[in-house]
């Protein structure tokens, strides 16, 4: 699954990653564990130009009686999303981008009973988009609620030493084929819902304290051997 990301860029990187117009920006600071439920950044494209706004992690379908369903749908498996109810007609009509430059997982140590997290980026630490889905539900007082999901996959060779799932990062040149409300070729789509080359991919230990939702600095992105490495070089100079 995908349960928790990173996007610590400037509004200003974003926008000319996406090609956004600037007319149309959203208050953004740099988010360093993203987390279920939370109002995430996402992209769509109005036919005429990317646009950018924020939709709540945990899709919530159209047909919904209740929004408790969303804390279930934080991820869509790509084998099956095209079968599934509450996903088939966003996958036809309502496809985003949800910017990205680090997600995490949990990885299983040798006691077989503890986890290491991790957090896992592209080698070159560029920006990437995980294809996502959106719908909007309407409460029973009338309000409008916009929620997302992230598709995921099966790893690749780096993750699957991790975890038994990835979000599906596509490529640039996937981005806008993606976001294309006219593109209805389901295969097609389906056909980009694939692993990202593990050559192209690094992961790496971080703190534990990146398990608390309430922690989103700077340390929770720092490489732990970094970390450890600091402190004994600190302790050899008697500070």
């Amino acid at each position: 699954m995908c349960g928790r990301y990173t996007i610590t860029i400037s509004l200003e990187e974003l926008l000319l990653r996406f090609h956004i117009d600037p007319a149309f920006p959203l208050y953004h600071r740099p988010r360093y564990n993203v987390a279920p439920g939370q109002l995430v950044p996402a992209i769509v494209n109005d036919g005429e130009r990317n646009r950018i706004g924020e939709l709540k992690w945990g899709l919530i379908p159209q047909w919904a009686k209740d929004e408790s369903i969303g804390s279930k749908m934080i991820n869509a498996r790509a084998e099956t999303v095209a079968e599934k109810p509450a996903y088939r007609i966003p996958l036809e009509r309502k496809r985003c981008l949800v910017p990205a430059d680090g997600f995490y997982e949990w990885k299983k140590k040798d006691d077989g009973k503890t986890k290491q997290p991790m957090r896992i980026t592209l080698r070159n630490e560029a920006m990437f988009a995980m294809a996502g889905l959106y719908d909007i539900w309407t409460t029973p007082d009338g309000r409008k609620v916009s929620t997302c999901t992230v598709i995921t996959t099966a790893p690749n060779r780096l993750m699957a030493d991790i975890h038994d799932r990835m979000p599906v990062i596509l490529r640039p040149e996937h981005e806008s084929v993606w976001l294309d409300r006219g593109m209805r070729d389901t295969s097609r789509l389906l056909d980009m819902l694939k692993p990202y080359p593990a050559e192209e991919m690094r992961a790496y230990p971080v703190a534990a304290g990146v398990g608390n939702v309430s922690n989103d600095g700077p340390e929770c992105i720092r490489e732990l051997d970094d970390a450890a490495g600091a402190a004994k070089r600190r302790e050899g100079a008697g500070e």
